[in-house]
C-alpha cells in the first residue's frame, strides 16, 4: 500500500486536514482531542478500500501509516469515535465536502454545469438505526437506507447528499437539497441544469429550480391525467422523426394540481405489430411513450439526447458503492453511518482532485479500483538515510515519477 503516502501528502497539501481541524468541532473535549487521528485513519482506510472495521487492523503495523504519525486504534475504538457523530457534526462533514467540491469546480473553470440527482438503496443486515423496510428490489423485505446523491456530470464529482430511511419517498428532501446546492454554487457558475428521473417529477422541485432561474429536464410520471391530455391532443402535436423508430414533439400542458403550463417533450414509439390493437378509440394507444418536462431551450432531439446521458450518474453511484463500500461498512447508530457515508464520498472527490492534478484526462475518468491497482497497491520500503525517511519502490515499478512529483 505504498500509494497511501502520495495520497496522504496530497490531502495535507490541499488543506483537507486543516479543514477537519478547523471545521469539524465536537463539544466533548476528549473527542475533539482524538478526532484528527481517527479522521486520518478513516481516510487511509478508504484510500485502500477497507470494507469492515476489523480490516483496519492491517494498517496498525504499516510503517507508512506510523511515519505519518497515525496511531490506528482497535476497531472498537474507531466505532466508539464514530458513535460521537450527530446531526450537527455530520452537517459539518457535508459543509467540508461542499467546499472540496467547489475547489474541483474552480480548477475546472466551468461556467455551466449539469447536476444529476439520484438515489440508491443501501441494504442492511442488522438493526441499524433509521433503517426501515422500503423499496429494496435486490433484497425484498430487508431493511435499508435510501441515499440521496447529487453529482456534477462534467466532473464526475460528488456535490452533496445524505442518507434517509429506507421508506423515504424518492423526492423527499430534494427541493431543500437543490436550494442548498444553489446557495453554495450561485457565485461559482453562470448556469446550472438539473437532470432527474421520474421519482423527482414534482412541482415543488420544479418551482424551486424555476425561481432560481436555472434549467431542468425531468422524466415525467405517466399519470392518467397526463396520458389523457396526450390522447386528446395527439393529432394536434407537431411530430418530428427522432432516431430509427421514434417520433417526438414539444407540447405545453398543465397537470390538474399545477399552477401553470409547462413545456413537455413527448416521445412516441410504435408498439410491435403483435401488441397493437385494431379499432382502438385512441390511435395514441398503439404507442409506447417517454415523457419529459423541461424549460431548456435546446432543439427536440438535443433535449432527448441530453436526458439520456443521465445514466452516467448511475455509474458514479455504483462506483461509490462497490469501490468505496458505501453501505457495506455499517454500525448501529444512524449518525455514525451518515459520517461513514460523508467521509467515503469526500474520499471519492479526493481521488478526482488527485487525478486532475497529476494524471491525464483519460485516467481522470477511470474507476477507483483501477487507480488503486496502478498507484496504491504498490510494494515499497521505508528506509532512513542522512536523517531523512525515504520510500523505496520496486526497480521495475512504471509510475515512480508520480510519487516523486507529489
Amino acid at each position: 500500500n505504498a500509494g497511501i503516502k502520495p495520497l496522504l501528502d496530497y490531502t495535507d497539501n490541499i488543506g483537507i486536514f486543516q479543514e477537519f481541524e478547523q471545521n469539524l468541532l465536537f463539544e466533548q473535549e476528549s473527542t475533539e482531542k482524538i478526532k484528527m487521528n481517527h479522521i486520518k485513519t478513516l481516510l487511509a482506510g478508504n484510500f485502500i478500500g477497507v470494507d469492515k472495521l476489523e480490516r483496519y487492523r492491517q494498517l496498525e503495523s504499516d510503517p507508512l501509516i506510523k511515519a505519518y504519525d497515525i496511531n490506528v486504534r482497535k476497531p472498537e475504538n474507531i466505532s466508539r469515535f464514530l458513535s460521537n457523530f450527530d446531526f450537527k457534526t455530520t452537517q459539518m462533514l457535508r459543509n467540508i465536502s461542499m467546499r472540496i467540491f467547489k475547489k474541483i469546480l474552480r480548477k475546472s473553470n466551468l461556467e455551466e454545469i449539469t447536476i444529476d440527482i439520484d438515489s440508491s438503496v443501501l441494504n442492511v443486515e442488522g438493526n441499524q438505526e433509521g433503517a426501515t423496510k422500503g423499496y429494496n428490489p435486490k433484497y425484498r423485505g430487508n431493511k435499508c437506507y435510501n441515499a440521496l446523491y447529487a453529482f456534477c456530470d462534467q466532473l464526475k464529482a460528488f456535490i452533496t447528499g445524505f442518507n434517509r430511511p429506507g421508506n423515504a419517498y424518492t423526492a423527499n428532501g430534494t427541493a431543500e437539497l437543490i436550494k442548498e446546492i444553489i446557495a453554495n454554487l450561485k457565485n461559482d457558475v453562470k448556469d446550472i441544469t438539473f437532470r432527474m428521473d421520474s421519482g423527482y417529477f414534482n412541482e415543488e422541485i420544479i418551482k424551486t429550480i424555476e425561481q432560481a432561474d436555472y434549467k431542468y429536464i425531468i422524466k415525467a410520471k405517466k399519470y392518467a391525467s397526463l396520458m389523457a391530455m396526450i390522447d386528446n391532443n395527439f393529432k394536434n402535436m407537431n411530430w418530428e422523426k427522432h432516431g430509427e423508430n421514434q417520433e417526438a414533439a414539444f407540447y405545453a400542458m398543465k397537470l390538474d394540481n399545477w399552477e401553470e403550463d409547462r413545456k413537455f417533450i413527448i416521445v412516441r414509439e410504435l408498439k410491435p405489430e403483435e401488441e397493437r390493437r385494431q379499432g382502438v378509440l385512441f390511435e395514441s394507444h398503439n404507442y409506447n411513450y417517454f415523457i419529459y418536462v423541461t424549460n431548456m431551450e435546446l432543439e427536440l432531439s438535443e433535449s432527448i439526447y441530453f436526458y439520456q446521458k443521465r445514466g452516467n450518474s448511475e455509474n458514479y453511484i455504483k462506483e461509490s458503492k462497490y469501490d468505496l463500500n458505501i453501505g457495506t461498512l455499517l454500525l448501529k447508530p444512524f449518525w455514525a453511518n451518515e459520517a461513514l457515508f460523508q467521509i467515503a464520498m469526500l474520499v471519492y472527490n479526493i481521488f478526482l482532485m488527485f487525478k486532475m492534478a497529476y494524471l491525464s484526462p483519460v485516467e481522470y475518468r477511470q474507476q477507483i479500483k483501477t487507480f488503486r491497482l496502478k498507484y496504491i497497491y504498490v510494494a515499497g520500503q521505508l528506509i532512513k538515510a542522512a536523517r531523512q525517511t525515504i520510500l523505496k519502490l520496486m526497480p521495475n515499478y512504471p509510475h515512480k515519477e508520480l510519487f516523486a512529483t507529489v
